[in-house]
């Protein structure tokens, strides 16, 4: 069974993400925590596989928490399950290790397709001996492309998941440089996506005419996707 750790400041919220953890075939709430520090001491005293960690905390946010895991030597495996949708917030999850990101509010199925991408790597992975590149790009494009099956091959999700992000977090419509801008690619690499997500339905564009030369593109998210 995988050892489930779930971190968020709302008891009830918590109460409610166990509850769809332990649904899931193969997985156990080992413990449950409402504040970073609540959530290090749970982390020394029951063995945990997993945290779902939100990241508005009382005491520190949760990428602070990761930070201070790794500092202090516990490997354990992180999604975040937040609100926070700022592309900044999600390249920082990026960074310091997180596996999966989910945005609230979801439903049980979203959390489902995390948690059994999840444990498909874990078993993957288990064992010794060695991996050829084309098996490592599939256990890790299937932990990230978890519930978008739309993704082609040669495209990166965590990308995706930045351009997403840009899109769903901003109030107007964008355009493909201010994309590329927020996350921190290049005009090219965002032009590609949008694209992508474009014909996926995921993206509407829209065309903005000026005085003169031609309309620009500008982007939104598709509500509901």
């Amino acid at each position: 069974m995988i050892q489930v750790l779930v971190v968020d400041d709302d008891i009830r919220v918590a109460q409610i993400n166990a509850a769809y953890a332990a649904k899931v075939p193969g997985f156990r709430v080992a413990a449950q925590a409402h504040s970073a520090a609540e959530a290090l001491a749970r982390v020394e005293e029951v063995p945990v596989d997993l945290i779902l960690l939100d990241h508005y905390l009382p005491d520190r946010n949760g990428l602070a928490v990761v930070r201070e895991l790794r500092g202090i030597g516990h490997h354990v495996d992180v999604i975040m399950v937040t609100a926070a949708r700022d592309v900044a917030t999600v390249r920082a999850a990026m960074r310091h290790g997180a596996l999966q990101y989910l945005v609230k509010p979801f439903t049980y199925a979203g959390l489902r397709t995390k948690l059994e991408a999840y444990a498909a790597l874990r078993h993957a992975l288990d064992g010794d001996g060695e991996a050829e590149q084309t098996e490592v790009d599939r256990l890790f494009g299937a932990l990230w492309a978890a519930g978008d099956p739309d993704l082609p091959k040669g495209h990166s999700p965590t990308t995706a998941e930045l351009v997403r992000q840009a899109l769903r977090t901003a109030d107007n419509p964008l355009s493909a440089q201010e994309i590329a801008d927020s996350a921190g690619m290049s005009r090219q690499t965002a032009q590609r996506y949008l694209k992508l997500l474009e014909r996926t339905g995921r993206v509407r564009l829209t065309l903005r005419y000026g005085e003169t030369g031609r309309p620009e593109h500008r982007y939104t998210w598709t509500t509901g996707t």
